[in-house]
């Protein structure tokens, strides 16, 4: 089986590499070039992301870019520990969630992928797709052409290819919010802390910081804004005495802005309706370019999305019949992440009433029912892909 994957981010680099264990023969084409170490800011893998990782045969490469982080912590704008609880995972489980840079995750991936036998073509766009035989033709932004058995989008967001299925849905929209990352370094009172992860529900949006091995602080602010900022031409010494005067009110995150060494730029939050159709007999959507699911799960997903896909090709004897499984198996599963991230999001953007009213019911909420109701998402059983077959694509 010959396959096109368009996009070499997290879905883009996954999806190769659990092809390339199924024995097809795989080319990815990303518009940008390969990202150089620290690229962009931080993200955790979830215990079920983890174990998409170790189906596709990196996770100890992964886990060595990073570092575990086995505990989360939820706190009011007050400084008030709401809840304490396993970040990532249930409580008695050893697969420890891992923080890491994203940049070094999509740039091992590729890394695996090529290691696999995917070969990865940079500088190429997609820009169109059509049936072609018994396969599909894809064209790029160079004027250049290929054709495979199928074509996977795993170009994020801004998908084109989820265009070419969807060409009536509507694009992206500004979700009222925007982030803003960096690494500090010598906050007061940080040194010798244990990495937790700690979400701090402040007035004008929440604040995530989590304390590094090496002593520095990672850290995000996830900003309330109703319309949408132009980021544009602002400096890195603006952005961050604005960030000082929104967060004045919440004393550990002003302490971590004013302590900034590394500012990562503002990036706009967005969401997108439910993407109605993920396939047809050889094109299939993957990760955001799906469901940009968000609450910390877009990567783990995205590795699940990869897993799920080769598995249900390896299983079935034709392309339209393996899409159609990968289609019933992940639709349920990422609907109800969906609506998680989107009642995460309203949290995070509410007001001072709802405000109050988090800080009386949270305790409670996280104390009798967190580790239940996220059972479904961190003991999902994903199952293994089969060893690497030379020869056997279809």
């Amino acid at each position: 089986m010959e396959v096109i994957v368009t996009g070499g981010g997290v879905a883009g680099a996954a999806s190769a590499i659990a092809l390339r264990r199924i024995g097809a023969e795989v080319t990815v084409y990303e518009a940008y070039s390969d990202p150089a170490g620290e690229v962009g800011s931080f993200l955790s893998l979830a215990s079920n992301g983890l174990r998409g990782l170790e189906a596709l045969g990196c996770l100890e490469e992964v886990q060595r870019l990073g570092f575990a982080v086995p505990t989360q912590r939820m706190i009011a704008s007050s400084g008030r520990v709401l809840g304490e609880m396993a970040r990532g995972r249930m409580p008695d489980a050893p697969l420890l969630s891992v923080a890491l840079m994203r940049g070094r995750l999509v740039e091992t991936l590729r890394e695996q992928a090529i290691h696999a036998g995917a070969r990865i073509v940079t500088g190429r766009r997609l820009v169109g797709a059509a049936p072609a035989g018994d396969g599909v033709g894809a064209e790029f932004s160079d004027g250049s052409g290929a054709s495979a058995d199928l074509l996977v989008g795993a170009d994020g967001l801004w998908s084109a290819t989820r265009s070419i299925l969807n060409p009536e849905t509507a694009r992206p929209g500004y979700a009222g919010m925007y982030s803003v990352s960096g690494v500090s370094e010598g906050v007061p009172g940080m040194a010798g802390r244990p990495p937790v992860f700690n979400m701090v529900y402040a007035r004008n949006g929440a604040f995530i910081y989590i304390p590094a091995p090496d002593g520095t602080v990672w850290w995000s602010a996830q900003i309330i804004a109703p319309r949408q900022p132009d980021t544009s031409g602002v400096g890195d010494a603006e952005w961050l005495a604005h960030l000082a005067e929104l967060y004045r009110f919440e004393r550990t995150p002003l302490a971590i802005i004013e302590a900034t060494a590394q500012l990562h730029r503002p990036t706009l939050m967005h969401v997108l309706a439910e993407v109605p159709t993920w396939h047809d007999d050889r094109v299939v959507l993957v990760g955001d370019a799906a469901h940009p699911v968000g609450a910390g799960q877009g990567a783990s997903m995205a590795i699940e999305d990869a897993v799920v896909l080769a598995q249900a090709l390896a299983r079935n004897a034709s392309t339209a019949a393996a899409l159609a499984e990968f289609d019933r198996l992940r639709r349920a599963r990422i609907g109800r992440m969906a609506k998680i991230a989107s009642a995460n999001r309203e949290a995070k953007k509410a007001g001072p009433l709802g405000r109050r009213l988090s800080d009386l019911f949270m305790p409670v909420a996280f104390r009798l029912f967190y580790t239940r109701a996220t059972s479904w998402l961190y003991t999902h059983d994903l199952g293994t892909l089969p060893e690497v077959t030379r020869g056997a694509a279809r």
